[in-house]
């Protein structure tokens, strides 16, 4: 009996041992863990990886230029291809900088620590078809810190035959909402995984030209392409490069090349871009490119120039 009290108490012993070598490999274990590099979300690629992506600073320049309490307003002469033909026209890029509301995604009235600092993109278009006038207006809204996509994109399209209107709200995915009096185009509803937006690179250049992307890429095309030439909304295959003072992206799909050249100087405004795609119909149709070349540009607040002595300040942007 004594024997095996005392194997009793061996193996007891024992068993206290490795508990506690057990807890310690545990509490080791756990420690190791705390330091490994924490898992996010990439939030301009909706891919995992091992860091955020980070904010970008805004220089002095940016701050003494985009906070002025003004909008950028250029104007451009604009050869638009629609129907086989070039349409004579005026476009304008509106660019400012406002506070947005993350969750119901527009403009924010008050100030807050929780609303996002965006540089907006109000792109317009007006050029006649015949006899009746073609308007285009696409807004962008973009994140300053430079580290995600659009927050919200939408775009409208009216003219004599009818309107078409979509909107592209960033939130867990890509939420598209589109309406065309069009057959087969109607109303729809539907999600996409992100991906680049073509709209939201002509404010990502405005900020910092150099982050581009580039290469072969997959990238969700102007959603005003999508509606004037009646294709599917969603991401295509894409060839994107920087060179000097011009970007270009090629969707050999989609046989449509887009060239947008820029002041490689701060504040890089856009001298013009040209856009290269088949226009017309069915077998007639042909390849022709839309052209757009800078008027002049000014800085103002606009939203108060609302009276009709402030219509002189379109004759400084060359618009009828």
């Amino acid at each position: 009996m004594q024997i095996i009290n005392k194997l009793v108490k061996v193996l007891k012993a024992e068993i206290i041992l490795w508990v506690i070598i057990g807890v310690l490999l545990l509490l080791a274990s756990c420690q190791n863990n705390s330091k490994a590099a924490p898992v996010v979300i990439h939030t301009m690629s909706n891919i995992v990886t091992p860091k955020a992506e980070a904010k970008q600073k805004t220089s002095p320049e940016f701050k003494a230029y985009w906070y002025a309490g003004e909008a950028e307003l250029s104007s451009y002469k604009l050869e638009q291809a629609r129907y086989g033909e070039l349409r004579e026209g005026t476009a304008v890029l509106v660019y400012v900088t406002e506070d947005f509301l993350p969750d119901v995604q527009v403009k924010a009235n008050n100030s807050s620590k929780s609303n996002i600092p965006v540089l907006k993109l109000n792109a317009t278009k007006k050029f006649n078809t015949g006899i009746y006038p073609y308007s285009i207006m696409q807004s962008t809204f973009y994140p300053v810190a430079n580290n995600q996509h659009a927050l919200k994109v939408s775009s409208s399209i009216q003219e004599w035959c009818g309107h078409v209107y979509t909107q592209l709200n960033n939130r867990s995915q890509f939420e598209i909402m589109s309406h065309s009096y069009f057959e087969g185009e109607a109303d729809q509803h539907f999600k996409l995984d992100k991906t680049i937006l073509e709209n939201e690179l002509w404010t990502q250049l405005r900020i910092n030209p150099q982050s581009l992307p580039t290469g072969n890429l997959k990238i969700i095309p102007a959603l005003e392409f999508h509606r004037l030439r009646h294709v599917p909304i969603k991401a295509y295959e894409a060839t994107a490069t920087l060179q000097a003072n011009i970007y270009t992206i090629n969707y050999p799909e989609l046989n449509r090349t887009l060239a947008i050249t820029f002041n490689p100087e701060f504040p890089y405004e856009i001298l013009g871009w040209e856009e290269t795609s088949k226009s017309g119909f069915g077998n007639s149709a042909k390849a022709l490119t839309t052209k757009a070349t800078k008027l002049n540009t000014i800085k103002s607040a606009y939203w108060q120039k609302n009276s009709n002595k402030d219509e002189a300040l379109r004759d400084l942007l060359q618009l009828k």
